[in-house]
């Protein structure tokens, strides 16, 4: 593996900076060599409040995963959140350009250009446009026309936004922090690429991303992103009601939330836990039943607005694999039941699985954005048909092409 192409994810979060640094196998399967994670107080809801901090963070987080991999870094593939995103489904039409009427790459080209051919408002751009299906003629349903006989070609696609304002700051944080910029991705849609099997992407799958200041939505049927929304509530309330309802400083109520948290009475909620005061005021002690009573209708208030989200985005009711869990919040005790009961559907916890290497770092649902990210940049790979260990040059030509559209965008 020594001559595979090296990648890293840069995943950043409310709560902490994460970054995974991997080799790409010649099936775009990332085999993980390095992790490191870096406490973050610079994003606030997903989005930038602090550059200075935010770029410490960053560093912190690259050169642990540089000491772990023995591997420096130049650039990364960057994870971006808020609710400044925005998702919208657009169709494209454009007649085959060939004689003989044989779908060409070409085609593809200019049909998901006609379809991302929308107005979008100076302040925002275009992060993504993602095929969900294609039609020839009158036949529907098709996953990649090229090589099929037709006259007219039709793509619907899902486009997402974002502030430039937010992704110029991801960028500069990113580029004062010593790296280039291979894409930025949106947060949910890397997750998804690591917690999701193929089987669910068909039957239908709402993975609900809670991490630290956001909970990210996002919708898959037919194997396509069907649907994608940003709720600016995550673990950090769920901290904060803590420090309110216990009377405790911030970091110990996150202590509490990580290691005693729940959310409904679970076997055990009697255990007795010691709360620290404020500024010397002497230790109280608390039962789990208190942590969940404070905990559980903050975690409600959430799970609810996701079922209003999955409601309108006209999905709710064909999703039949349910709800995947992930991020920092899915490992809150009793999280799972309490979905299934607030959405009247199955619900699991998500963390990657298919990811070789240190896995015993990864298989975590804090770090599905950091794989889904490394899974990204391995799709790239396969799409482009070249294999890492035989020619990474040549896909280091491919991920500069991106690196180019990044600047040229923003």
């Amino acid at each position: 593996m020594a001559s595979a192409f090296k990648v890293m994810g840069l995943d950043l979060g409310t709560t902490k900076v994460s970054a995974v640094v991997a080799e790409i196998d010649r099936s775009g399967k990332p085999i993980v060599v390095g992790v490191g994670t870096q406490r973050c107080e610079g994003i606030r809801k997903g989005v930038i409040v602090d550059i200075e901090k935010t770029v410490s963070a960053i560093e912190g987080a690259v050169q642990a995963a540089e000491m772990m991999s023995d591997f420096c870094p130049k650039s990364a593939f960057v994870s971006i959140s808020g609710d400044h995103v925005r998702g919208i489904n657009s169709t494209g039409v454009v007649a085959v350009a060939r004689p003989d009427k044989e779908i060409s790459d070409h085609d593809i080209e200019r049909v998901v250009g006609a379809a991302k051919a929308i107005a979008v408002p100076n302040d925002r751009r275009i992060l993504h446009v993602i095929p969900q299906e294609f039609m020839v003629d009158d036949q529907s349903g098709i996953d990649l026309p090229v090589g099929m006989s037709g006259i007219r070609l039709e793509v619907k696609a899902h486009i997402i936004t974002c502030s430039s304002t937010c992704a110029q700051n991801v960028i500069k944080s990113v580029k004062k922090a010593g790296l280039d910029i291979d894409a930025l991705v949106l947060q949910s849609l890397a997750t998804g690429n690591a917690v999701l099997t193929q089987e669910e992407r068909e039957l239908g799958v709402a993975v609900i991303d809670i991490g630290g200041g956001t909970t990210d939505i996002t919708v898959f049927k037919d194997g396509a992103i069907r649907h994608t929304s940003v709720l600016t509530l995550g673990g950090s309330h769920m901290t904060n009601d803590l420090v309110i309802g216990l009377r405790t400083p911030f970091g110990q109520a996150e202590d509490i939330k990580i290691n005693y948290g729940c959310a409904r009475r679970v076997d055990g909620d009697d255990e007795i836990i010691d709360v620290p005061g404020v500024q010397g005021r002497k230790t109280r002690q608390v039962s789990r039943r208190v942590i969940a009573q404070i905990m559980g209708p903050r975690l409600e208030e959430v799970l609810y607005l996701v079922k209003g989200e999955l409601t309108r985005s006209e999905y709710y009711e064909v999703l039949g694999a349910g709800a995947v869990l992930t991020g920092g919040t899915s490992l809150i005790s009793g999280i799972e039941d309490l979905a299934e009961d607030v959405l009247s559907m199955p619900a699991r916890l998500g963390a990657p699985e298919d990811v070789g290497g240190l896995t015993e770092y990864v298989r975590d649902p804090r770090m599905s954005t950091g794989v889904g990210l490394l899974n990204h940049a391995g799709n790239i790979l396969v799409k482009g048909g070249i294999s890492a260990i035989d020619r990474p040059a040549k896909l280091g030509k491919v991920f500069g092409k991106v690196k180019r559209w990044v600047s040229a965008a923003f």
